[in-house]
């Protein structure tokens, strides 16, 4: 089940909703453990015994590793053995067929007769509620959360379904007191409202708009794109990834809202970054983050010598985009950001903190955008002819029926609207609209308050009926999620 289906937005969610405040502060936890079950096993009904078996063994490993903190022992054999357990299966579902073809690939080198494996499907989420069981051992292991004796709430943080498919990765001291102890308050209600439709306005009205052009476009044979078509296809999808991605997010943290969680910020307008560094700071925030606190500093971070800095750089950003999918061009792409990470810790990394601002802003978008080639693509060969399809100006002007009825102008619309949504002026709009209220004074700030909450409600309303009537028509509607 989808944010962005007609079923979970208008059935599943009042319906959720509506129980979860009937049953009240005692019971609301079971309703919302029974959903998120529910929620999971519409799509996965299969898998629901590897999550119940994922909240069972870490229930169990955190308790051993309390008592073996307890008794004055490091806990540290269990913990190995915990992460080891929420590993296996992720490597098995995710891992094995990607490993039993290059295996193969390898025999066939040396002269043995090659193999294959059963296709095993990917289990939804699989990744995310992986690394949020992680964490929880790990934050009990560290002593920085309490150990959770009542299974019940273990599985309300692993199987919680706002975040559950898609992410944020939430980690558990974050949120380990809201599992117990949180209240209804109108304000959060109402703001996890507004969170939750912007979010589907950009998966909707901007992502879908942009993965049309952008999926036709790598569709196509990359030897044959123009320049200008290849560009195309790459600003599209550059827009696609972003708006799907952060758009799931803001649905996410819209919904816990709703429910009284406060979940952490995932996005936070990455695209204009001035730096690799700095883009990984406001990208996906939850994931980079995770393999910061979880991998990087446990590995010594910065505060080794360079060499093994650079080594834990390159570590870091190979499993990061093994994370993303069983693919080399995953992996490529990790390491090309890896690459890039070490060479501005580097003295090269020196001189371009000396060029101009817009300077090293363009030097940002060509590096991640040309890192979404690699992220698209099906295969490393189609990754590399498509880059270089981006300077082939020789090439023949291309244009198919499918295009020419993709590029109208609700693509034009949401392409402007994705340009001005991906840089920070809606805040600052915001705020200065703030000022101006603060400074107007007693009726008049009233009334200036209330025709700005009017037409905010309209402008919400508005994005909820024409995302619903773009969901009901059919229109291109992905789920990214499912290579992840």
């Amino acid at each position: 089940m989808l944010f962005s289906s007609i079923i979970f937005i208008y059935l599943f969610l009042p319906v959720t909703l509506l129980l979860y405040f009937m049953a009240g502060p005692r019971y609301r936890n079971f309703v919302l453990l029974t959903a998120s079950l529910f929620f999971y096993a519409w799509g996965e009904m299969g898998y629901v015994l590897l999550m119940l078996f994922s909240i069972a063994a870490n229930w169990a490993v955190g308790l051993l590793i309390h008592r073996e903190k307890e008794q004055g022992r490091t806990g540290r054999k269990v913990l190995f053995i915990g992460i080891a357990i929420n590993l296996i299966p992720l490597a098995f579902f995710k891992y094995g067929n990607f490993l039993s073809d290059n295996i193969s690939d390898v025999l066939q080198l040396v002269g043995f007769s090659a193999f294959t494996l059963e296709t095993i499907h990917l289990p939804i989420g699989i990744s995310f509620f992986t690394f949020q069981a992680i964490s929880y051992i790990v934050d009990v292991y560290r002593r920085e959360a309490d150990v959770q004796a009542n299974p019940l709430n273990l599985a309300l943080y692993i199987a919680l379904f706002p975040q559950l498919i898609a992410g944020p990765i939430v980690r558990y001291y974050d949120i380990a007191k809201e599992i117990t102890d949180r209240h209804f308050v109108l304000s959060d209600f109402r703001e996890g409202v507004l969170r939750f439709i912007a979010g589907l306005g950009k998966k909707v009205l901007i992502a879908n708009n942009m993965g049309t052009v952008a999926d036709h476009v790598f569709s196509l044979p990359a030897g044959e794109l123009s320049a200008g078509l290849a560009w195309l296809g790459l600003i599209a999808y550059t827009l696609q990834i972003y708006f799907d991605i952060s758009g799931y997010s803001d649905m996410a943290i819209g919904l816990g809202r709703m429910f009284g969680f406060h979940f952490l910020e995932n996005f936070n307008y990455p695209y204009i970054s001035k730096s690799i560094s700095e883009f990984w700071r406001r990208w996906h925030i939850s994931l980079s983050s995770w393999f910061r606190d979880y991998l990087y500093i446990p590995l010594g971070g910065n505060r080794v010598s360079i060499g093994r800095n650079y080594f834990n750089l390159v570590v870091v950003f190979f499993l990061c985009g093994l994370w993303h999918g069983a693919s080399w061009v995953f992996i490529v792409w990790g390491l090309y950001h890896g690459m890039f990470l070490v060479l501005e810790r580097s003295p090269i990394g020196r001189l371009l903190d000396k060029l101009p601002g817009m300077v090293r802003h363009i030097y940002v978008l060509l590096v991640v955008m040309i890192g979404w080639v690699f992220f698209r693509s099906t295969s490393l060969d189609y990754a590399f002819d498509y880059i270089a399809a981006l300077v082939n100006f020789s090439a023949d002007p291309y244009l198919d029926a499918h295009l020419v009825t993709a590029l109208n102008a609700q693509f034009y619309l949401a392409l402007a609207v994705g340009t001005v949504l991906s840089m920070p002026l809606f805040p600052l709009a915001r705020d200065k609209t703030m000022v101006m209220l603060s400074a107007s004074g007693g009726y008049r700030q009233k009334i200036m308050r209330g025709g700005v909450s009017l037409l905010l409600v309209i402008w919400m309303f508005s994005v909820l009926i024409y995302s619903s009537a773009e969901i009901i028509s059919g229109t291109h509607n992905p789920f990214l999620y499912f290579r992840f």
